[in-house]
């Protein structure tokens, strides 16, 4: 895991320190990635990469240090997110996945995750687009809840308020797939 990025670190990035704009990358680049990963972009590491040329050509006009360098980022992220599903949307319906043309011998690793039982995407789309949202930028980008709002354009009681509620959403998802589970165990035994 990457160091969390520090005001000395952002410091001697604003000062086009290669060192330190490399720290910055690898401080942010996984969150990053994985928030555009998440929210379906068809190419999450480009647009990492154009998150941070963005990032690092504005890196001189960023105030609030570490905390409003991370903020800056998310929000070129989830412009750069909203642009990526503007642009599919605008494009010809792609073909489907045919699986019957597909001739390989082994799972791919696609297949093994969503066979595996986890189900976190399946989870994710019972919730509004506001709540996934939420949920994604406070856990898997671990922004505080000012940010959260900033990037969303809410106020901190709405993100909390989301947070919750999506978060009720879930435990409800999973208590009943529990117990179905249960269910299903017990007829099999008798």
């Amino acid at each position: 895991m990457a160091d969390p990025l520090t005001e000395p670190m952002v410091s001697a990035a604003r000062a086009n320190n290669p060192a330190a704009l490399r720290a910055v990358y690898e401080s942010l680049a996984p969150a990053v990635h994985g928030y555009l990963r998440s929210k379906g972009c068809e190419d999450p590491e480009a647009l990492t990469q154009d998150v941070f040329l963005t990032v690092f050509s504005r890196i001189s006009t960023v105030s609030g240090g570490a905390s409003g360098l991370r903020t800056f980022a998310f929000s070129v992220a989830h412009a750069r997110m909203v642009d990526d599903h503007r642009r599919r949307e605008r494009q010809p319906a792609t073909a489907p996945y045919d699986p019957q043309l597909d001739n390989r011998s082994t799972d791919s690793a696609e297949d093994m995750v969503l066979s595996s039982g986890l189900g976190a995407a399946q989870l994710l789309d019972g919730l509004t687009g506001a709540q996934r949202e939420v949920l994604l930028l406070r856990v898997v980008a671990d922004l505080p809840l000012e940010d959260t709002a900033a990037i969303m354009g809410k106020t901190v009681n709405t993100v909390k308020q989301l947070q919750r509620r999506a978060l009720l959403a879930l435990k409800e998802r999973v208590a009943g797939k529990e117990a179905a589970e249960d269910e299903q165990q017990v007829q099999q035994t008798r």
